[in-house]
Formats: C-alpha cells, structure tokens, sequence
C-alpha cells in the first residue's frame, strides 16, 4: 500500500468514527460537529467562487449565527433560524455584491437543519436511524459508484465536468444506496417509503458532486482545500451530503409525516 493510500484508508476511517460517534451521542455533540464543518465549508465555497480573504471571512461569519441558533440551548429549528438565514444571505449578497458567494448560506445551512430535523426525531433510536439512512446513503452511493465505474467503466457521465464518473458508476450508486435503504426497512424498521426513495437520494448526492466538480473546475483547483490530508476539503467530503439530506429531510415530511 502507498503512503498516499495509507494516508487516505487512516484519515477516511478517522471522519467515518468521528461522524458516527457524534452520530450516536446526537444532541449537542452533533449540532457542534455540524456547525464547525459548516463554517470550514462556507470558507471552501468562498475560496472557489473567487471571493476575497476579507468577502471570505465575512460570509463565514455570516453562516455561523444561524448555525448558532441552531443550538439545541437556542432557538433550534425554528422561525429564528429561517430570518437569521435569511439576513445572512443578504448581507453576504450586498456586502460582497456576488450572488455566488452568497448562495453558500443555504447550500451550508439547508444540510445541517435537514440532518438536525432527522436526527431530533422522537424516539431517539428512530432519530438515529433517519439520520443515518440520510448520511449512510450518500456513503453506499460514493462506494457503489466507485465500484461500478471501475470495474464496468462505459459511456461517461459528464466528461466536461468530471470525466472519471460513468453512467455505469451512478446505476452502481443507485444500486448500493437501494441495498442500503432496504436493509435499514428490513432490520432498523426504516419506514418502506423511504428505503424505496434511496436511489433517487443517490442521484441527488452524485448530483451534488458534479456540482461541486463543476466549481472546482472553474476555479482551477483539484480539491476543495488541504485540511483532510488524502481527502482534500470539507467540500470534498460532503458535496453529496450537502444536496442529498434536504431532499432526504423533505421526503420524509411528504411520505412518512404527511402520509
């Protein structure tokens, strides 16, 4: 094994018992690791829409109070948090005069409030499972992707954005996220709805990562950042997460709460 690989398998397993145990603990500990991945992810997407250090440090600024009233000893998920989301957004947008730079408030915050909802759920083992099904999914598609791709390979998915991803590699995510969501039906009581939603959450995150390929290539960087030694930046990490959870968070309330 490389020292490149090496490097990558400990940090990756690192993320993975960090995301679990915070996971597991729920409350505090949860809403704290959120919100500091959401500050780091605010200060990426400002680096790759161009913005500069002072544009930079303010919108991380700016996201960090409606991230704060997230707190579960604050308002949490509540009318508060929406109009403070709201004047962040602005502030950025008029104080930064780029709309690009700004629309990192939501695509920071919709994530974290989506992944709070699911994980404050009563009871709390259903809480935790929700809130696993909306990360875990993401994880089976990034496997089942990888997998696929390399091992099938064919017509590419979108080569002027991210020309290593295949349509054999999204039907391998598909696939894998389907195995997943039907395992969670079948032995932690995930409601049918949503286990059979799992793949169209599995186009969502492999979206959310030509998204963010998208903007890397556009800025002329590989990665994100250089913080997660092998992994590259938060972005990296949770590009999928970022589009998946809301729509895992709005299934939820269609299917399951309206149903």
């Amino acid at each position: 094994m490389s020292s490149e690989l090496r490097t990558r398998s400990i940090v990756g397993v690192a993320l993975i018992a960090v995301a679990l145990g915070a996971l597991l603990s729920g409350g505090l500990i949860f809403w704290t690791l959120l919100v500091v991945a959401g500050v780091l992810m605010q200060g990426e997407w400002g680096d790759l829409t161009g913005a500069t250090p002072e544009q930079r440090k303010a919108a991380m600024f700016a996201v960090s109070i409606p991230l704060a009233l997230l707190c579960p000893y604050a308002a949490g998920i509540d009318w508060p948090v929406l109009i403070a989301g709201a004047a962040a957004f602005f502030f950025v947008l008029f104080t930064s005069r780029s709309l690009k730079l700004a629309l990192g408030i939501p695509y920071v915050c919709l994530p974290i409030v989506a992944l709070l909802f699911l994980r404050g759920q009563a009871p709390y083992a259903y809480g935790l499972l929700l809130a696993f099904w909306a990360l875990g999914l993401v994880w089976a598609t990034d496997i089942g992707a990888y997998f696929a791709g390399r091992s099938i390979g064919g017509p590419k998915l979108a080569p002027r954005v991210s020309p290593s991803k295949t349509w054999a590699g999204l039907a391998g995510g598909v696939l894998a996220a389907l195995v997943l969501g039907f395992l969670l039906h079948r032995f932690g009581g995930l409601p049918i709805q949503l286990a059979a939603a799992s793949g169209v959450l599995a186009v969502a995150a492999q979206l959310g990562d030509l998204l963010e390929s998208h903007m890397k290539r556009r800025a002329g960087v590989k990665d994100s950042g250089t913080l997660l030694p092998g992994h590259g930046g938060v972005m990296d990490r949770l590009d999928g997460v970022a589009t998946a959870a809301p729509l895992a968070a709005l299934l939820y309330i269609i299917l399951v709460q309206g149903g």
